[in-house]
């Protein structure tokens, strides 16, 4: 392999890591009040409002129903207005946060609805108000299942972003389809499919660590 190549590998993985890492933060900072909301606006919780809680859910289910790369296509024109351009790597993170935000959204409402109701009537029992149950209840007794579920989010971003990469998104998928599958050379896909497996391991070590050592049981 040319040393050309070997830069070019190398910037396609950093464009990857690039596009994952900005996507999934601010995916993340609208994802994890979303999550948070679909719980405590449901019947019964400390928030209740049935009608926001139904109103979040329907758009959530309506995002997530939609195959990744029809949303890219789809969004082309939002894309336009965000960035300036529908190619390239600033440009498929558009589409990468938007898949991400109702994906993070429900992957927290499951963990914080791992958190025994006992604890927040407790809470009720003493005082304390709903942000103070949020902050100071629900996230650090769901926190380890939050970052487990986050770490699932992030490989499912990498898998999205190498196809991001068949409208021209950059990053190890571009890189497989412009050089691997249209110039036929088996060689840089094989290389580019272990890549993206050696970097789902590195993630998927990274998250399990970190869970297990939040978690307080």
């Amino acid at each position: 392999m040319s040393n050309d190549m070997i830069l070019l590998l190398g910037k396609s993985l950093w464009q990857t890591v690039y596009m994952v890492c900005v996507s999934m933060a601010i995916a993340s900072v609208i994802g994890i009040p979303l999550g948070i909301l679909l719980v405590t606006t449901a019947k019964e919780q400390i928030l209740e409002c049935q009608v926001l809680n139904r109103i979040i859910a329907t758009i959530v289910n309506a995002v997530r129903s939609v195959p990744f790369i029809i949303l890219m296509v789809a969004i082309i024109p939002l894309t336009r207005m965000l960035v300036g351009t529908s190619i390239g790597t600033t440009a498929a993170m558009v589409p990468l946060t938007l898949s991400a935000i109702p994906f993070i959204g429900r992957q927290v409402e499951n963990s914080i609805r791992e958190v025994p109701y006992g604890l927040v009537e407790a809470a009720l029992s003493l005082g304390a108000t709903p942000f103070q149950i949020i902050r100071h209840v629900l996230l650090p007794e769901a926190l380890s299942s939050i970052v487990a579920q986050l770490t699932t989010v992030i490989i499912a971003l990498i898998g999205a972003s190498a196809m991001a990469g068949t409208i021209g998104g950059g990053g190890i998928g571009d890189l497989a389809i412009r050089y691997g599958y249209q110039r036929f050379r088996p060689d840089i896909m094989l290389i580019t499919v272990i890549i993206l497996i050696v970097l789902v391991q590195i993630v998927q070590f990274a998250g399990n660590y970190t869970a297990k050592k939040l978690n307080k049981k």
